[in-house]
């Protein structure tokens, strides 16, 4: 408490508020919050003053406000922005302080000294409400006016005259009180204040008739008018108190500066009349100051009083469960989705660290990385499954389920981090791959057609490097080396000059020359032809759709080209070698180096070709450029998910991208969850997210959540063939305990694959209308005696994620089990013993057979010094073993590797294993016929 401040003798009466302040400092020091640890929120009180232009006034108050932060023990920081500021600069800045944790108060010196016109009531009503500890935005002006003063920040002028009208120990309740002046910072906020201390109050201005009888009814005076020595002795009742809030400068021969400060007040005469007045200066000057002292110390304790540490405070849609369940696209539009930005704020992402694509996807900026580098991440999940049946058996589903529940029901910060879908199974004949029933992606429109282009980028850049190749061969064919060297050295102004990339190249050659007219003839040659052998070439062109009549065609036929002609094929987008260098980097660095390092094809003496030594290794970078940037979108409960890269699960490994899963865990805490899916089975997906994902990220797995279902257990206890499209048989439908018990063999052998890796798994039997209560309980019980930490039932696809609450409690508890994750094998092994070691291990095989073409090229990747990465098995996703008509977990069999290819860029080996099929084309009736879009609403009809 201040001391008590006793009445001088009528005639000498004073208030001085630089003799008060040193009490205050007292009051506030003690509730400075303590220091906390970084990761459960924010240090030392800090607050910052932003101030646009060099006014010497403003450069005062400032300078007064600094020394009083320090003197306190609070870390004030001074944003100086010059007066070429624009409006639109100002407000930036206010954002980014808005959003920075560890500052507690923004004051906005005013006048704005910029060369532009700036809104000040827009800039003053853009700092929040929560750290406008000047009290001047409008959600705290409103507040004063309606009387909430616990609920506010009340400005620090008029609060500093409250508290010196206090100290006289005067009673303001039913006193009567006169305010000159209306301004929002002195005479507005100063009216309401006296008003709720229970004052009768009497505002004042320019237009106001007799204001001195006015004044001469008063109390209490407040004078805030702006005009030197208005209020004159003679209008004041004897014993009032007075409060001058007024600076003025008038001429004063006297003084060195030539003129000198007063208030609104006639000093020299109010203080015979007055038992309290304020002087100019040294009055209210200071207690203002001290007030924005203990505003700023108020802020910072209301902020950690609320501060959870690593808590989202994230708002959840209450599903609105249909039985039976609506189809995914009317669940999907029955739920409106929050604004992404909402989402963003909620998760604790920068509002400079999000791109908005619209209302309801967004790209994330990898500089949330660096940001929360010293955050812990959180737990790491990855959902995978048993051999599928070629409907698929819920792993999205199951993804989004278990994220939901984690997420709405168990109240835990959770991310899904799952694949983007390609437009070729969206068009074609498997639709999207969003979840499905109530436990989805949304807008699933959104998230299965274009989203925000990365797969278009993809297709841009890999089709650039296809163009590159035959070009090149094209040129080396047709020219002569003086004439290549002219057109790809070419001279500008008489000089000639190597590019950068040319630079590495000639390194690359052994060459450390810069200056192109020192090479010799023999160096030229060696830096103009690749000498690409057309037979080695790897690279294909890509599209986003299933064409099966580009699946061989012949390039080169325009008399242009003058007769070379070669066969090639088109590939689908997602199989581009670019989606998996998307998937698997770690940065714009890192993609920069993995572009670079891809191999097109071979030369004719064996040296492999890279896009680098095809001068397009930079134009890929700046192609991918955005597509690096992980998309933001949520599912039906509002959680948010990351949804970024799809690379195949066959010739590639089918694992969403690295980065994605790596902001997610920084962003949900160590207390927090990231579930992420891997593609296919176990036996691939999950494999190749250990060896590979892993091995690349630096990240460890907690959890393993194995997804089953009664229908393709039966299957592989010998039910009849499962077909897309056609009804499910009997043997589907209906309780049959010996079949399901026999297929159980491949649940079996599944979780042994996980727990090979070290990782407790947790079986989710995704539970269908048609499967009985002993079917889902007896597949429980196999599953716990074959090693699983647990095993649950879900009917999270109809009921959203209340239907994964217990699958989400068993992953919690697996979560806290002790893990030791072990990769399968060392890279560093031969190229063929990896193999073999997956077969044998993951797959159950005897042994490996290396067909003739898989020998050579074994031989030629070990030479090329490719041998030491890791392995990405490309087989049959419907059969552990290379036949998928192998059902269960077979044994005896040798698995033959046919052929074995290089994804060096990405950072693996990929052996195909046995015949695979082809991706299909389009059907006689594809998707695509009962899609259409409404020209007046724009909505997508028919989709699902």
């Amino acid at each position: 408490m201040l001391s008590e401040v006793c009445a001088p003798p009528r005639g000498s009466a004073s208030l001085f508020g630089d003799f008060l302040v040193p009490q205050y400092r007292s009051r506030v020091e003690p509730r400075l919050p303590a220091p906390r640890p970084q990761h459960a929120g924010p240090g030392p009180q800090r607050e910052g003053g932003l101030r646009v232009g060099d006014r010497d006034d403003s450069n005062l108050y400032i300078s007064m406000k600094l020394k009083a932060a320090a003197e306190i023990g609070i870390n004030a920081s001074h944003v100086k922005l010059p007066r070429t500021a624009t409006e639109a600069e100002v407000l930036s800045r206010i954002k980014s302080i808005n959003e920075d944790p560890t500052l507690h108060g923004l004051i906005v010196q005013l006048p704005l000294d910029s060369d532009h016109k700036i809104d000040t009531e827009k800039v003053t009503n853009a700092v929040s409400p929560a750290k406008d500890v000047d009290g001047l935005t409008c959600i705290n002006a409103g507040k004063l006016a309606r009387g909430d003063l616990g609920d506010c920040f009340i400005p620090c002028t008029p609060k500093g005259c409250l508290d010196l009208i206090r100290q006289t120990g005067v009673q303001i309740a039913g006193k009567r009180a006169v305010v000159i002046g209306r301004s929002k910072i002195v005479g507005a906020p100063m009216h309401d204040l006296l008003l709720w201390n229970h004052a009768t109050v009497t505002t004042c201005h320019s237009k106001t008739e007799m204001i001195s009888e006015e004044v001469s009814r008063a109390d209490i005076l407040v004078v805030g008018a702006g005009k030197p020595e208005m209020v004159k002795g003679d209008w004041i009742k004897p014993g009032a108190i007075v409060i001058d809030c007024g600076i003025n400068h008038v001429p004063d021969a006297t003084k060195q500066s030539g003129k000198r400060v007063v208030g609104d007040v006639a000093y020299e005469e109010a203080k015979e009349k007055a038992s309290f007045i304020t002087p100019v200066p040294g009055g209210v000057g200071p207690m203002t100051v001290a007030m924005l002292m203990e505003n700023t110390v108020e802020s910072a304790k209301r902020y950690l009083e609320n501060f959870q540490p690593d808590t989202w405070h994230i708002e959840y849609t209450k599903l609105q469960v249909q039985n039976p369940v609506p189809s995914d696209i009317e669940i999907s539009r029955s739920c409106v989705p929050k604004c992404i930005s909402r989402l963003s704020e909620e998760i604790g992402l920068l509002s400079e660290e999000v791109e908005l694509y619209g209302q309801t996807k967004a790209k994330v900026l990898l500089s949330t990385i660096k940001r929360l580098q010293g955050q812990k991440d959180g737990k790491y999940v990855v959902v995978t499954g048993i051999t599928p049946t070629p409907l698929g058996e819920g792993k999205s589903t199951t993804t989004i389920g278990l994220v939901q529940a984690l997420g709405a029901h168990l109240h835990l910060n959770v991310f899904a981090c799952v694949r983007q879908p390609s437009q070729g199974p969206t068009f074609g004949i498997k639709g999207g791959a969003a979840g499905g029933g109530y436990s989805q992606v949304i807008p699933m429109e959104e998230f299965n057609l274009h989203l925000t282009g990365d797969i278009h980028a993809i297709t841009a850049a890999n089709n650039l490097v296809a163009a590159a190749i035959d070009a090149r061969i094209f040129h080396e064919l047709t020219q002569s080396d003086k004439a290549l060297f002219n057109r790809l050295v070419p001279s500008s102004n008489g000089v000639r000059k190597f590019s950068d990339i040319q630079i590495r190249r000639l390194k690359r050659l052994g060459i450390e020359k810069t200056d192109p007219g020192a090479l010799t003839e023999e160096e030229i040659n060696k830096f103009v032809r690749l000498d690409i052998d057309p037979d080695s070439i790897t690279w294909q062109r890509v599209m986003d759709t299933n064409d099966r009549f580009l699946r061989k065609i012949t390039v080169g036929q325009s008399s242009t080209e003058k007769g070379f002609t070669r066969t090639a094929q088109f590939d689908i987008s997602v199989a581009s070698e670019i989606m998996a260098v998307l998937a698997l980097t770690d940065g714009l660095d890192d993609m920069r180096v993995r572009l670079g390092k891809m191999v097109v094809a071979s030369s004719k003496q064996g040296v492999p070709v890279t896009t680098e030594d095809l001068g397009v290794s930079g134009a890929l970078a700046v192609l991918m450029k955005d597509a690096i940037k992980p998309n933001l979108m949520q599912t039906l409960e509002g959680n948010p998910v990351f949804v970024h890269a799809g690379p195949f699960a066959n010739i590639a490994h089918g694992n969403s991208s690295i980065l994605a899963d790596k902001i997610a865990l920084k962003l949900v805490g160590p207390e927090g969850f990231v579930v992420t899916e891997a593609g296919f089975g176990a036996d691939i997906g999950m494999e190749k997210f250990f060896n590979i994902k892993c091995r690349y990220s630096g990240l460890r797995p907690h959890v393993v959540v194995l997804v089953a279902t009664v229908r393709a257990l039966k299957m592989h206890g010998g039910g009849p063939t499962v077909t897309a499209g056609v009804p499910l048989p009997k043997e589907y439908t209906e309780e049959n305990l010996e079949l399901l018990e026999k297929g159980c063999s491949n649940l079996h052998k599944q979780i042994e694959n996980a727990t090979m890796f070290g990782v407790p798994v947790v079986v989710a039997v995704n539970a269908f209308k048609t499967d009985t209560r002993a079917e889902l309980e007896l597949v429980c019980r196999l599953a716990k005696e074959a090693g699983a930490f647990d095993a649950v039932k879900c009917t999270h696809w109809a009921e959203g994620g209340k239907g994964a609450v217990d699958l989400a409690r068993a992953v919690q508890t697996a979560s806290q089990a002790p893990s030791g994750f072990k990769f399968l094998y060392d890279v560093e092994l031969p190229i063929a013993d990896k193999i073999r070691i997956i077969a044998q291990k993951i797959y159950g095989a005897d042994d490996i057979q290396l067909l003739p073409e898989a020998q050579k090229k074994a031989e030629l990747y070990t030479k090329q010094g490719f041998a030491n990465l890791p392995i990405c098995m490309a087989k049959t996703h419907l059969s552990l073993s290379h036949n998928p008509e192998l059902k269960g977990a077979p044994k005896g069999f040798v698995l033959p590797i046919r052929d074995i290819r290089a994804s060096v860029g990405a950072g693996f080996l990929y052996p195909l294993v046995g015949t695979m099929s082809t991706m299909p084309g389009l059907p006689t009736r594809p998707c695509f016929y009962d899609i259409d879009l409404d020209p007046v609403t724009e909505q997508v009809n028919g989709l699902f």
